[in-house]
């Protein structure tokens, strides 16, 4: 019979735990913990392979933490909204692009300088959208064809920022006919960026 690995924060076993944007909200529960602190709930900040709990409550209440979970998920989504809400406002179709929309890859691909597709799956479901899609990928062990490595270095086609996906997450490539203005407006920034370098450099 399998059974399911617990996962633990310290002493107290997440029992539950929801994502939302920058923080993952969790309950905690110790049965052996000191009195009045059976039940914990925090918000965690993800830290590549760190985590950075942030500000506890306790209580021996069950119904009192999980009102606690609620007002802080509330709270999660409220902060997190309009940064998921701000392509549309802008105006940008933000239908997620999926096999169809991309040329398909497989592992004997060279990803350097190509502008890659993440998969939709590999994003949380707030971030489900071709804002979040589309990278210039400029390096990476996961770049090259045939690598053990999963590393990908891109640079985001909608906020301009460097950022690291892995390999199985590419979905696919596009030509650079096919992306829409606001990718291909960062792309040309991105490009000027590097001339500039360059130029400084010599």
């Amino acid at each position: 019979m399998s059974t399911t690995e617990k996962r633990m924060l310290g002493d107290y076993e997440i029992i539950h735990s929801l994502y939302i944007g920058d923080r993952e909200i969790v309950v905690g529960d110790n049965p052996n913990a000191p009195k009045d602190e059976r039940y914990i709930c925090m918000n965690l900040q993800h830290l590549d392979v760190f985590l950075k709990p942030e500000v506890a409550v306790v209580s021996d209440d069950f119904t009192e933490i999980i009102q606690e979970y609620g007002n802080r998920l509330a709270a999660q989504a409220e902060k997190t909204r309009p940064l998921v809400m701000k392509p549309k406002i802008q105006g940008i179709d933000t239908r997620v692009l999926t096999e169809k929309d991309c040329h398909r890859i497989d592992s004997s691909d060279n990803l350097n300088g190509k502008i890659i597709v993440i998969k939709p799956t590999s994003l949380r479901r707030e971030y489900q959208m071709c804002t979040n899609q589309i990278m210039l990928c400029t390096g990476g062990f996961g770049a090259s064809p045939n690598s053990r490595g999963n590393a990908c270095f891109c640079v985001d086609l909608y906020t301009g920022k460097q950022c690291r996906q892995e390999r199985p997450s590419v979905m696919g490539t596009l030509e650079r006919s096919q992306l829409p203005k606001w990718a291909e407006f960062t792309l040309v920034q991105h490009e000027q960026k590097k001339r500039t370098e360059r130029s400084d450099a010599r």
